[in-house]
């Protein structure tokens, strides 16, 4: 019966709770024991709160039985990515220099989920300050991925793409500013949604004006990310950008599918993709287009990208300067070499340089908006290449070609981050390795609601057709391998949490 409860959607499961049929206690314990058994194969989960995880079940189920009026989320579990500082439990960044750091306040969007009546049990790996698609480092070791923990899980928020994809957790939390939401769930077949800035409170943004950083819902199925979204979107007074959002939380409006209106790019015309992803990606476009009115390439003139790689080198250091500048400041040697790089990069950075790339910036942005005069949604791909082995650091080349730094190969969303429309990732089978693929969706500024709207009713197409539908890791598998791959996965380790 455990083994069933965790093949439940959120939304299912929610429904149950709600209506008396399910405890709390029950689900938990049901994701505990598949973490015991899976999560030594993959190491997604970092800090644990396992036994405050129990006692908060048990008074959600009280709740209930008191008939209580419940959250959204009442006596969900919940994972949350160790870059989202949680009260009371251990908050690394994937950092040495934070191995003890224990936050005394949850931030504003840990906050409302706990309002709504999440439970925390767990926050999820991620690299150094969350920089890089690659999630590995030296307070807890590698994250695998779960269909071969040999290789990447992507990043920054490959924790909780793992634990969800793996049935360890219905829920979790992840962040993106340059794919950190999308890639992931890429690449472990699961739902990553990045929403317009602002939507999402967020207080801890050091550049509070700056729409690049952007906190999120990671799940396994559409509707649960809408519900998670709805648990959490509005302004919050601590955020510069945002505003008075706000989402159903039920299922979204019925699409036809035959009325979808559907452009697409391979490339945006200025990123670099491998010729095995380009013909995956033709290859299901293809059959989506049996099932919508309109699927046709968007010309790479129209998208006018120009000088796109050198504006999100400029956004991304100016981040990386206004957290890391004390640190770097007192001892470089204290950073990875990806945040110190990051941080070096925008320390050279000229006032014109900045003003240059807002500039560009804008005009990109009021390009892109024009195209949904015409569209329901824009697609992409999300990865250029398949998952590649964790121990590589990076991807340095595509198709024999030399990127020119450790996250050039993420551009197909970090193009996407600077046009700052709503995006998210959706699993449509697999790629020529049988490896998860996923289909980057991007809908009209604010348009969270239609985009939603647009994912459930392909998601459903896709589940009735083996070549889209979302692929599922083998457990059994995972379990065989956990002897030889759980020392590999932490042997990066050099910076083992004080608990």
């Amino acid at each position: 019966m455990s083994e069933a409860l965790l093949e439940l959607s959120a939304v299912e499961a929610r429904r149950l709770i709600g209506a008396g049929e399910l405890s709390p206690v029950e689900l938990l314990d049901a994701c505990l024991a598949r973490i015991e058994a899976i999560e030594p194969s993959v190491n997604a989960l970092a800090a644990t709160a396992f036994e405050r995880a129990r006692a908060e079940a048990h008074r959600a189920q009280e709740a209930v039985a008191r008939g209580e009026t419940l959250g959204l989320l009442h006596g969900l579990p919940i994972g949350v990515k160790d870059l989202e500082e949680t009260a009371g439990l251990l908050t690394t960044y994937g950092s040495p220099l934070y191995r003890e750091h224990v936050p005394a306040a949850d931030n504003a969007f840990v906050a409302r989920l706990r309002a709504a009546g999440a439970i925390v049990a767990a926050k999820t790996n991620t690299p150094e300050m969350g920089a890089g698609a690659n999630t590995r480092n030296a307070v807890w070791g590698a994250t695998g991925n779960p269909f071969d923990p040999r290789l990447n899980a992507g990043g920054s928020s490959g924790g909780s793409a793992v634990a969800l994809a793996t049935g360890m957790l219905p829920f979790a939390t992840g962040s993106d500013l340059g794919g950190s939401l999308r890639i992931p769930a890429a690449l472990c077949g699961v739902v990553g949604f990045r929403a317009s800035p602002g939507c999402v409170p967020s207080a801890h943004r050091q550049l509070g004006w700056a729409p690049n950083w952007v906190s999120g819902p990671m799940a396994r199925h559409v509707a649960d990310v809408r519900l998670q979204l709805a648990a959490v979107v509005g302004h919050a007074p601590g955020d510069p950008l945002g505003y008075a959002a706000a989402l159903d939380a039920q299922a979204g409006a019925r699409i036809d599918p035959a009325s979808l209106r559907i452009g697409y790019t391979e490339d945006f015309g200025v990123c670099a993709v491998d010729a095995a992803t380009r013909a995956t990606f033709r290859a299901k476009l293809a059959r989506i287009a049996t099932l919508v009115r309109v699927c046709e390439p968007i010309d790479a003139a129209e998208f006018n990208m120009g000088d796109a790689h050198r504006v999100f080198d400029v956004v991304r250091a100016q981040e990386f300067v206004a957290s890391l500048r004390e640190t770097y400041e007192r001892d470089p040697a204290a950073l990875g070499a990806n945040t110190r790089a990051n941080y070096e990069m925008g320390s050279a950075l000229t006032l014109a340089d900045v003003a240059r790339a807002d500039t560009q910036r804008t005009a990109m942005y009021r390009r892109f908006q024009t195209l949904f005069e015409r569209y329901d949604v824009i697609v992409a791909p999300v990865s250029p290449v398949t998952p590649f082995a964790w121990s590589t650091p990076h991807c340095a080349q595509i198709d024999g070609v030399a990127l020119e730094n450790y996250y050039r190969w993420v551009a197909l969303t970090y193009v996407v981050t600077l046009l700052t429309n709503p995006s998210m990732s959706l699993p449509c089978g697999v790629d020529h390795a049988g490896m998860p693929f996923g289909l980057q969706m991007i809908g009209a500024m604010r348009g969270e609601a239609h985009l939603l709207d647009v994912a459930q009713t392909l998601e459903t197409a896709f589940a009735r057709d083996a070549a889209l539908a979302r692929p599922v890791p083998d457990l059994r598998q995972l379990r065989a391998m956990r002897e030889n791959v759980q020392a590999e996965l932490r042997a990066i380790v050099t910076h083992p949490p004080r608990r």
